[in-house]
């Protein structure tokens, strides 16, 4: 499966970070562990394990959560996962070189290297605007952010998630209907370090940027298009944000 926002243990995950960012430990450990009791595939218990492990003050069971978490995510074996494989390793190591065992920590260690390199995505590539825009197009950086009105963007940004650039789209400015465009990378992309390993371990929203541009191949003209409540709340959380862009 993909990642969803409304996803009941993305919802979950949510709400045990909210707990934890109220000081509210205990709280938050058992709704993590309710999200693990919930989870009923492979990329819901590899996210679930996850938020458990973080909640073990003892090492030895760190280390087993996060390992439970490691084999969830090769199970699941999707773009998703697999951009949370450098995080999983890197934790796996420290938790080894919590145990004194250096051949483990070394080798989890390298592990994270070798998956931390380029992203491995072949799309295909959405990104969504309020723009008319034609097949053959080409969207290239310096464009004003959506989200600091004073900001100029030095890379253009693009998602593997439909829906992802359906909310962009929802929340881009503009006056004219919200688009999402089939797009292909000119030149090389990176995980966005905005969302990469910030709430969620790895790049779960397949989200990606480029100083290349992007040309527009097609359009999607079907999505599952958030109520306008919904797309009120975002733009809400999106205005009350005060943290700084990583440009």
């Amino acid at each position: 499966m993909e990642f969803a926002p409304f996803n009941n243990i993305v919802k979950r995950s949510l709400q045990g970070m909210e707990m934890e960012a109220k000081g509210s430990s205990e709280e938050a450990k058992h709704l993590f562990r309710q999200g693990w009791e919930e989870a009923t595939n492979d990329f819901e218990k590899f996210l679930a394990a996850y938020y458990v492990a973080r909640h073990q003050p003892i090492v030895s069971d760190r280390l087993q959560w996060l390992t439970l978490a490691l084999e969830h995510a090769l199970k699941a074996e999707n773009e998703a996962t697999n951009s949370a494989l450098p995080t999983l390793y890197a934790q796996i190591a420290a938790c080894y070189d919590g145990l004194s065992d250096v051949e483990n920590a070394k080798k989890n260690r390298d592990l994270s290297t070798l998956y931390g390199q380029a992203p491995s995505d072949k799309g295909p590539f959405y990104h969504g605007t309020k723009a008319d825009l034609q097949v053959g197009d080409l969207l290239v950086a310096g464009g004003l952010s959506n989200y600091q009105s004073e900001l100029v963007m030095n890379h253009i940004y693009f998602t593997a998630l439909v829906s992802g650039a359906g909310l962009a789209a929802a929340l881009a400015k503009g006056d004219g209907p919200e688009r999402v465009y089939i797009i292909e990378p000119t030149g090389s992309f990176e995980h966005d370090p905005n969302l990469t390993d910030k709430k969620f371990p790895g790049n779960l929203t397949r989200s990606y940027r480029s100083q290349a541009p992007l040309k527009i191949v097609g359009e999607v003209t079907e999505w599952g298009k958030q109520t306008p409540q919904v797309i009120q709340k975002f733009r809400e959380k999106v205005d009350n944000n005060k943290g700084e862009i990583i440009n």
